[in-house]
């Protein structure tokens, strides 16, 4: 999770748009994805160069699409985006129809997600977790082994740990806001530290498999080189490499 994904926004309650269905009582769990609005020279800025603001911001948009088609698949749970900036509403309710709207509300990534977790547990839904929108390959078993592990009542925290020490998934049941405030975010040692602080709160915790984000053109040539294995050609960031002719 980093801040790629989130943005100082208003400090005002979060209001929530939903895709028509009545989102008043919705027990059930939800996976929410953070997200900021694919604008050129607002995202993956750490990819410019070699790729230019433009086609960055398209490569952005890729990885939104591909995740959110991704986390509509999983069954029985809520979909929910959490937007960036406040006027993109517009954009997301176009690019994923159906899901919770949720605009960012904070100062820090920290702050604006625990805030994120406070509006959607209030709502009924639990357990919450929480992605971003840079891995755009993860696979959905993820989802189902996250979920799978709440279904255990002594788990209070699933975590899924990212190759550069940060994480790509964290899950909870209620809330827990001193896992998110002081973190040196954007550091190698974001979820090391969730670990510590969540084993000194006394939750149950779990931890899922490793998986990588796509902050630099390394990353890129490894996402490349995962669709070329695994053969999952028609995702939109699969055919938008293929395009660039990305190696």
């Amino acid at each position: 999770m980093h801040d790629d994904d989130a943005a100082t926004t208003r400090n005002d309650d979060a209001a929530m748009t939903d895709g028509g269905d009545d989102v008043t009582t919705a027990l059930m769990p939800v996976i929410a994805i953070m997200a900021k609005a694919p604008e050129p020279g607002h995202v993956k800025t750490r990819l410019c160069p070699p790729l230019s603001g433009e086609t960055a911001a398209e490569l952005a948009r890729c990885f939104l699409l591909d995740t959110v088609e991704r986390v509509r698949g999983i069954e029985r749970t809520r979909s929910a985006i959490l937007y960036t900036p406040p006027e993109a509403q517009t954009f997301f309710a176009g690019v994923a129809p159906g899901y919770v709207l949720v605009p960012q509300s904070g100062g820090d990534l920290g702050a604006r997600m625990a805030s994120a977790f406070d509006v959607l547990l209030a709502r009924g839904h639990s357990p919450v977790l929480v992605i971003g929108s840079d891995t755009p390959s993860l696979p959905r078993t993820v989802f189902h082994d996250a979920l799978a592990r709440f279904a255990e009542p002594e788990i209070d925290l699933v975590l899924g740990p990212s190759d550069d020490g940060g994480y790509y998934l964290i899950g909870l049941r209620a809330r827990h806001p001193e896992l998110f405030d002081a973190m040196p975010w954007s550091s190698d040692r974001v979820a090391q530290e969730t670990l510590r602080r969540g084993e000194k709160a006394g939750l149950g915790i779990a931890v899922l498999p490793r998986w990588f984000d796509v902050d630099t053109p390394a990353d890129l040539a490894r996402l490349a080189q995962s669709f070329h294995d695994t053969g999952e050609s028609e995702m939109h960031t699969a055919r938008f490499l293929r395009d660039l002719a990305w190696r």
